[in-house]
Parts: C-alpha cells; sequence; structure tokens
C-alpha cells in the first residue's frame, strides 16, 4: 500500500477536524499512516407537493351570561361538525384542540358601546383540526366557516409518508458526499476507497403561523371557496460521510 506524505496526511486530517463538530455522535476516527480517510459533510433534499392537509378551525361565541353563551357556542359547535360530517369527513378525522367558556375582561371590550358590553359579558371559544387530503382543504375551511368556524383559516401541509422522501433526501446526500470525496481523492492523487461510516441529521422544520380569524359572511350571496393551493414540502438531510483511501 502506497505511504501518502506527511503533508497529505495533515491535509486530511484538517479536513476531518473541521466536518466532525456538526456531528457530535460520530465516532472519533483516527487520521494516520495506517488509516487514510476523507471525510465529507453534504447536504440535498427532495421537493414534492403535499398531499395532506391539516385544516385548524374554530369559533369565539359571546352572551350576556355564561348560560347564553354556552347555548349560543353549543349551537355553533354542533352546525360545524354537523356541516363536516354530512360533508363525508370522517369523525375520527376531526380532533378537538380546546373548548372553554370564561368571562370576557374588560380590555377586551373596552371600544364597545355599552349596550354592546352587556351582551359580550361571556364568551365560549373552541377549535379542532381536521385531516384531509390536500385538494380537499379548501372545501373544509369553507364548510366550517359558513357553519359559524370565525375563528378559521391555518392549514398545516404534510406528506402521507415522510420517509420515503426523507431517506431519498439522505441518499442524495450520501451521493453528493462520494462525489465530493472522489475529486478530493484525484487531487490527492489517491483512489477513493470504501464508505467507512455516515451518520444522517434531519433538519428542522420551520415554525407553523398562528391560526387566524376569519370574519363572518355577511347576509348576501355565499361565496365560494378560498383560493387554496397544496405547499410544496421540503424534506432535507444532512450527511456526514468518511470513506478510506487507497
Amino acid at each position: 500500500m502506497k505511504i501518502l506524505p506527511l503533508p497529505v496526511v495533515a491535509l486530511m486530517a484538517a479536513a476531518l477536524a473541521t466536518a466532525a463538530p456538526a456531528f457530535a455522535q460520530a465516532p472519533t476516527i483516527q487520521v494516520n499512516r495506517e488509516n487514510r480517510t476523507i471525510a465529507i459533510t453534504a447536504t440535498d433534499k427532495v421537493i414534492l407537493m403535499a398531499d395532506t392537509a391539516t385544516v385548524h378551525i374554530g369559533f369565539i361565541a359571546y352572551g350576556p351570561d355564561s348560560d347564553a353563551a354556552y347555548a349560543t357556542g353549543s349551537r355553533i359547535s354542533n352546525a360545524i361538525v354537523k356541516a363536516l360530517t354530512a360533508a363525508g369527513v370522517p369523525n375520527d378525522a376531526i380532533q378537538s384542540e380546546n373548548q372553554n367558556v370564561s368571562p370576557v375582561q374588560e380590555y377586551q371590550i373596552d371600544k364597545l358601546t355599552p349596550a354592546e358590553k352587556a351582551q359580550r359579558k361571556f364568551q365560549v371559544v373552541q377549535t379542532w383540526t381536521v385531516r384531509t387530503p390536500a385538494d380537499d382543504a379548501a372545501k373544509i375551511l369553507d364548510l366550517a366557516v359558513k357553519a359559524g368556524a370565525n375563528q378559521s383559516g391555518q392549514i398545516d401541509w404534510s406528506l402521507k409518508d415522510e420517509n420515503t422522501p426523507q431517506a431519498e433526501a439522505a441518499g442524495k446526500a450520501l451521493q453528493r458526499a462520494r462525489t465530493v470525496a472522489t475529486e478530493m481523492a484525484k487531487g490527492l492523487n489517491v483512489k477513493l476507497g470504501a464508505l467507512l461510516y455516515a451518520n444522517n441529521e434531519t433538519q428542522a422544520q420551520p415554525p407553523r403561523p398562528l391560526m387566524q380569524a376569519m370574519a363572518k359572511g355577511s347576509a348576501m350571496a355565499a361565496p365560494e371557496p378560498l383560493a387554496i393551493n397544496p405547499r410544496r414540502i421540503e424534506k432535507s438531510a444532512t450527511v456526514y460521510a468518511v470513506f478510506a483511501i487507497e
């Protein structure tokens, strides 16, 4: 086996030391005349159109007292769920998030007239998530809003199969690492050998924005559903790979 001169070994050691901090879990690999390696950190991604939507819907209702607010809230709550199930949404796709009956704080109504304040002493708030195919997101939101869901609008986009695109991104990153390592080996006048170690680091997903409120429709003709298009989902992976050199 050909022995590399010390400057080349030092160059490879520097490359390994630069990549290692990104992966605290990576094993310690000795770089010397007996164990010659090239270490590479590479990132790649896969972009797919979302096929699943989680629609956040909810409402807020008021009343002059707790009983009146609850009665109004009950009517709206059941109307929303009835509208969804009547449209064919399975019960197990509708999940409750939050529901409460509480007094309205003075600062919330301080700009209202005395008559309006008298009708807003208590409030009922309820929210759900509805999981549905991405193409049905606009329809679900439209049904809920027209049934009284005046605190709705946030949609989380996702994939039914999260693992396959993540594995594909990792495979592309590893191939990129091999390509870079091959070019480095050529520059060092050596031949790239077998893969000794690889570690995949999944990239964190960005946080979703808060749910936005939507005003109730007026007495005019019912509008068409909002124009909503699914988002593209990006799955990325960063691979730390160590290759032997011959």
